[in-house]
């Protein structure tokens, strides 16, 4: 069905009806909330527990239009970008500084299981069409477009997550500071009817993970899917294994061998499978709804690989990245351009055979501006990194090199690949902690360096995405005395 967006369906003007009614209903839905009321940051603001002062935050709200407006993006052939951030793509939606925006993001995995994760979704099924004459999106990477280097598609799969996007900020310019606040996060239900009231979700334990060259019982090497089913009513808050099957070599419509996990998006034939449906019985696996990727376009390069992280956000893969969390990017091209993919169920730190669970999810934000000219004294003016603010906790991101683009040169995003490791990320957490609580909570040197070795967890937020990620978390709390 339709949803009010083909103009060639018999019932359109039906369907427009009843897809403004949901959307009506979801509007008023999330505005009830007191988060995302218009004084929602503020309000932690002026308690003294968020990175935005009060002063910031009323000078945020002096740029915004009167009316806050809500956005639609729904996730299509036309306004996915598969596999890469680009200052040079065309915006999908603008809107103004403390606008709402849901966006529906698709996990690139569904293939693994095409019955359960696409089959009978218009939206899915356009971007995962691939026949032997068209793909729904051809270019699936940052790399070339005649596939000449692998020969493994266009783009060669140098990036490989669905990204629905951009959206475009009006006023947004180098030098600010975007807002991100999750309002919510929804997983999005199987359109198969076979599967209806569930959500599935693909792991993919594969040749990137840490994990692989470290294997134990034979086959060796392997590369393992397990395909998780999610509870799309929300009544369940675990997931569950449905079964598990071996990577064994698929051949794409175009007639290109896959002998491993090597471009995104390929149909997996089960006929060619071996499926194991009895695993991991009785094992509940915590829901954690989040988006793996989720940042901005870059400057550095016209395309611009998904897999690692930088300094305008992407790839970080942390599961504290969900409903209620507010994530602060840099701004480094006109409009921001944010975009938003890679969505997970649930993750742990490290992320260490190479996946999440990756489902597709659909998530609400409230994003706020806040210019360069505004920030001098507050904690944002010097963040030139993703930084993460929870109810409870702020996090820094660490990355082996924070800006790898422009620290590896016309190499870098192949270079980055064999260059990573814990410890450079470490160290840049360590530096990124330490300026934090001198800049932002006047400690000393030695004051910061002390409570970061007593009160400060650092932690592996991934090391399977090129760019290695550690992230330090302080406990707002830490501070109660001083406010």
């Amino acid at each position: 069905m339709c949803r009010g967006d083909d103009a060639s369906c018999p019932d359109f003007d039906e369907h427009a009806r009843q897809f403004k009614g949901e959307l009506d209903a979801e509007r008023r839905s999330f505005l009830k909330s007191g988060f995302a009321a218009t004084s929602g940051a503020a309000a932690l603001a002026s308690g003294g527990i968020s990175l935005v002062t009060p002063a910031l935050a009323q000078a945020s709200r002096d740029n915004q239009p009167a009316k806050r407006a809500y956005h639609y993006l729904p996730a299509t052939a036309e306004t996915v970008h598969w596999g890469y951030f680009s200052k040079t793509l065309k915006p999908r939606v603008e809107i103004d500084s403390g606008d709402f925006v849901t966006i529906e993001t698709l996990t690139h995995h569904a293939a693994d299981d095409l019955e359960r994760m696409v089959k009978g979704d218009p939206g899915a099924e356009s971007v995962y069409l691939w026949t032997k004459d068209k793909k729904g999106v051809n270019r699936r990477g940052a790399g070339p477009m005649d596939a000449s280097i692998h020969g493994r598609g266009a783009g060669e799969g140098f990036g490989v997550h669905i990204m629905t996007g951009p959206v475009y900020v009006r006023g947004a310019e180098p030098g600010d500071i975007l807002e991100v606040r999750i309002i919510d996060v929804a997983p999005r239900p199987c359109a198969n009817p076979d599967f209806k009231g569930k959500s599935f979700g693909s792991n993919a334990a594969a040749w990137w993970g840490f994990h692989y060259k470290d294997l134990l019982t034979e086959p060796k090497p392997r590369e393992v899917i397990t395909i998780y089913e999610v509870d799309t009513t929300g009544s369940r808050n675990w997931a569950q294994a449905v079964y598990n099957f071996q990577w064994v070599p698929q051949t794409d419509p175009f007639g290109v061998v896959h002998k491993t996990i090597d471009y995104p998006g390929v149909p997996v034939d089960h006929a060619k499978t071996k499926r194991n449906y009895d695993i991991l019985k009785g094992v509940r696996i915590p829901i954690r709804p989040h988006f793996g990727t989720l940042g901005l376009a870059p400057k550095e390069a016209e395309f611009v690989d998904t897999i690692p992280p930088s300094y305008t956000g992407g790839n970080i893969d942390n599961w504290r990245i969900g409903k209620g969390a507010i994530m602060y990017y840099p701004v480094a091209v006109e409009g921001g351009l944010l975009s938003a993919g890679d969505p997970h169920a649930s993750q742990g730190d490290s992320e260490l055979c190479g996946t999440a669970i990756e489902c597709s999810l659909t998530g609400t934000f409230q994003l706020v501006l806040h210019k360069k000219a505004n920030l001098a004294g507050t904690p944002l003016e010097k963040l030139d990194y993703p930084m993460l603010e929870t109810q409870n906790e702020w996090l820094v991101h660490g990355f082996s090199f924070a800006n790898y683009l422009a620290e590896l040169g016309p190499s870098a995003q192949s270079d980055i690949y064999t260059k990573s490791s814990v410890d450079l990320a470490l160290r840049d957490a360590f530096r990124k902690m330490r300026a934090f609580l001198m800049t932002t909570k006047g400690l000393t040197e030695d004051e910061a360096i002390s409570l970061m070795s007593i009160a400060v967890d650092f932690g592996i937020t991934q090391v399977v995405d090129g760019n290695w990620g550690v992230h330090a978390i302080i406990r707002k709390d830490l501070f109660a005395g001083t406010v």
